[in-house]
């Protein structure tokens, strides 16, 4: 038996495809979309190996546009016969210091982690809106507790415009839906493996995950994951100051 039906973005690699595999092992039933249909296709057949009484439905998404995200939403919606949690995990995580002559990579970066997700948080309202119940999982980043230099500057801007989305949804108080922001730390991705020199404190794929879906599970309307060594250091990197931040950045 079904323990509901989650819709992520942004699936077909990562922590989305890694958050699939975990909520299809809970008993979920999934819909499941990204630019790359053909690995959602191969995600899609590992998981109904593993868990062959699930139900994983697939669809090509570009979540840059707008008219998409509302149509393939509400088909999964139709298809699935309810969705009960959405989760906006599509992103991207190019950039470099402003002012460079990189304007073109930094504005892809806000287009799909921030424009875009606007589209994915209004499509999945609208159908929350419509059941009269529904939970609303926005995945933010470490980044986003304050501004960041260099690369990071726009990503970090995008990340904490979709946080202060996400509380303004909650402080909305829709009857029956449920808010909530999860801000991972270091988390080996397809995002992030080309690093040459991994940051310290990095956990792997699974593991971070796994701290991201007991949250989730939990319905916190906010969580730094996975907790150690995040929860105090996403304390310190709010209150120290810029000096200090800037010397551990």
């Amino acid at each position: 038996m079904s323990r509901g039906t989650i819709l992520i973005t942004g699936a077909s690699s990562g922590l989305g495809a890694e958050m699939a595999r975990q909520f299809a092992a809970l008993g979920y039933d999934l819909g499941l979309c990204a630019r790359r249909t053909e690995r959602l296709d191969e995600l899609r057949a590992e998981i109904l190996a593993a868990h062959p009484d699930r139900i994983v439905s697939v669809k090509q998404l570009d979540v840059t546009d707008d008219a998409a995200v509302f149509t393939v939403f509400d088909e999964f919606a139709e298809e699935l016969g309810t969705i009960d949690r959405v989760i906006i995990n599509a992103g991207l995580g190019k950039g470099a210091p402003l002012g460079t002559g990189l304007h073109k990579a930094n504005r892809e970066t806000a287009m799909v982690n921030f424009i875009a997700a606007l589209a994915q948080s209004e499509a999945a309202l609208k159908i929350f809106r419509a059941q009269g119940r529904g939970h609303l999982v926005m995945i933010s980043s470490l980044s986003a507790v304050r501004g960041m230099p260099k690369q990071l500057t726009t990503y970090a801007a995008t990340k904490t415009g979709v946080a202060a989305l996400a509380e303004g949804v909650r402080m909305e108080a829709i009857p029956g839906v449920d808010v909530s922001v999860i801000y991972p730390g270091y988390i080996r991705s397809e995002m992030n493996d080309q690093v040459k020199h991994p940051p310290k404190f990095m956990v792997d794929t699974e593991t971070g995950v796994r701290a991201m879906v007991a949250a989730i599970e939990k319905r916190r309307a906010k969580a730094y994951v996975p907790a150690w060594p995040w929860v105090p250091l996403g304390y310190a990197l709010r209150a120290l100051p810029t000096p200090i931040v800037r010397k551990l950045l």
